[in-house]
């Protein structure tokens, strides 16, 4: 062991060793202010992770997520349809309604930059601005004003200056307040039908059998008659496209 040390003790003084450095990003670090390939690596994966809660908090999943939901539970049907077909439909409605939005990012800020006509920062700004239209287009004042003074922001002079901050929980306010709206008139009709049946089956004096059995038919028939699936995401799909989005 001994003989071994002070054999590696010359190989370093005769300078056999080479140096080793560790610099982050390498020979893609500038100094024009523009962000290395590492850093960008990182930024991405960042925006991966945080992909999910973009999509519930920035698009129009919440609402559509919420008024399935709900016409599943006007409908009694408890467990059916299951949750991933609901999740699964309110993602795919979501990419249909926001594809506009997309694509006008792509065009004002995400093609530029990848064509090397736009820095780092202003790419980012021309790519949020269709979405912030987006979220301010269906956010109420109220709420725009609520979260303005929770975070003790100024009121802009424009309204592109609103920041991010305040746009995506008044957005999100707005569309859970909307939502709600849209499943109460959802679920009236099959109430008024739950109450028509009770009253029958008590003044026959069958109070024994459970009003659901027979209102659960009868709204199932209901519903597909009008083709209930099809009028609901027509109605809510319809409510982006009467906002502006």
């Amino acid at each position: 062991m001994l003989a071994a040390s002070a054999g590696a003790e010359e190989v370093v003084k005769q300078g056999a060793l080479p140096d080793l450095s560790i610099n982050i990003g390498g020979s893609d670090l500038s100094t024009d202010g523009t962000v290395s390939s590492t850093l960008k690596i990182v930024f991405l994966l960042t925006a991966l992770t945080f992909a999910p809660a973009m999509v519930l908090t920035m698009t129009c999943f919440t609402r559509i997520a919420v008024v399935l939901g709900m016409t599943r539970t006007a409908l009694g049907t408890q467990s059916l349809p299951p949750n991933m077909v609901i999740t699964g439909l309110a993602l795919f409605l979501t990419v249909a309604i926001m594809q506009p939005v997309y694509t006008e990012m792509y065009s004002a800020g995400i093609a530029p930059y990848l064509e090397g006509q736009m820095g780092d920062k202003e790419a980012l700004d021309k790519s949020l601005a269709p979405l912030k239209g987006f979220l301010l287009r269906h956010a109420r004042d109220k709420d725009i004003a609520l979260f303005l003074e929770i975070t003790r922001s100024e009121v802009p002079e424009e309204e592109k200056d609103i920041p991010m901050t305040v746009a995506v929980p008044a957005f999100i306010l707005s569309e859970l307040n909307l939502a709600f709206q849209i499943g109460f008139l959802i679920a009236l009709p099959f109430l008024v039908l739950d109450m028509v049946v009770s009253s029958v089956l008590t003044s026959m004096s069958m109070i024994t059998l459970p009003p659901v059995v027979i209102s659960l038919p009868l709204k199932l028939m209901l519903f597909v008659v009008v083709d209930g699936w099809h009028l609901i995401v027509n109605s809510v799909v319809q409510t982006y496209h009467v906002g502006g989005g």
